[in-house]
């Protein structure tokens, strides 16, 4: 997510990926370690088929889909504080629009691997500048879920969408075509995929586009 719009409250042994992406010095060698190792994840799934919303964002499934598109919007990878929030987990900020962040939220609270590469595509969906980075909607007052990540209340935060196309919309696809149709996953990477994408569809409140995200993961 973009720091002012609201917080994400989210050893390769592929040269594609060592090659494309620049980390700033202060990233230690551990967390770059673990970004490209959960690179190569995203790089290595084969999905059998994809639905019609998986095909608008991400394209037909074929041998290295998910780095294509990323490397097509990330290019540098920082280590910091995201402006200071104690819940942001990772952010992109101002006009660094192929730059991606994450803060200690994102090394020190554990999580699956899978909810890791969300996070990290999530992100890249924000540095989309054609679409105004996909800007994140206030959660209601009422909004019940709380974040997967800290466990803090979502009420009144920039941490939901309204459109099934932003960010959280497109970490939800991507997670429920991974739990629904990759074929060299293992059960608990398709498994945590489909608890985490249940988590992510949550967070679109639009009525119209929660309705489209769930008919398209029925198909």
């Amino acid at each position: 997510m973009r720091v002012f719009t609201g917080w994400l409250v989210f050893f390769s042994g592929c040269a594609a990926w060592a090659s494309g992406l620049d980390f700033d010095s202060n990233v230690p060698q551990a967390l770059r370690t673990q970004v490209m190792g959960d690179l190569s994840l995203a790089e290595s799934i084969r999905n059998e088929r994809v639905s019609d919303l998986h095909r608008e964002v991400y394209g037909d499934p074929r041998v290295g889909q998910y780095s294509e598109w990323f490397q097509a919007r990330v290019s540098f990878f920082g280590f910091g504080d995201c402006g200071g929030s104690s819940s942001a987990v990772a952010c992109v900020q101002g006009k660094n629009d192929r730059k991606i962040w994450v803060t200690r939220n994102y090394v020190d609270i554990e999580h699956p691997q899978i909810a890791r590469v969300m996070t990290l595509f999530h992100e890249a969906r924000h540095t989309e500048s054609v679409n105004r980075n996909w800007p994140h909607a206030r959660c209601p007052i009422f909004f019940k879920p709380k974040s997967i990540w800290t466990g803090v209340s979502l009420k009144w935060h920039f941490a939901c969408d309204r459109t099934e196309y932003g960010s959280y919309g497109a970490a939800s696809i991507l997670l429920n075509s991974i739990a629904r149709f990759c074929t060299n996953c293992s059960s608990k990477v398709k498994g945590d995929a489909a608890l985490y994408s249940e988590d992510q569809i949550k967070r679109v409140i639009r009525k119209s586009a929660y309705r489209r995200l769930v008919q398209d993961f029925r198909d």
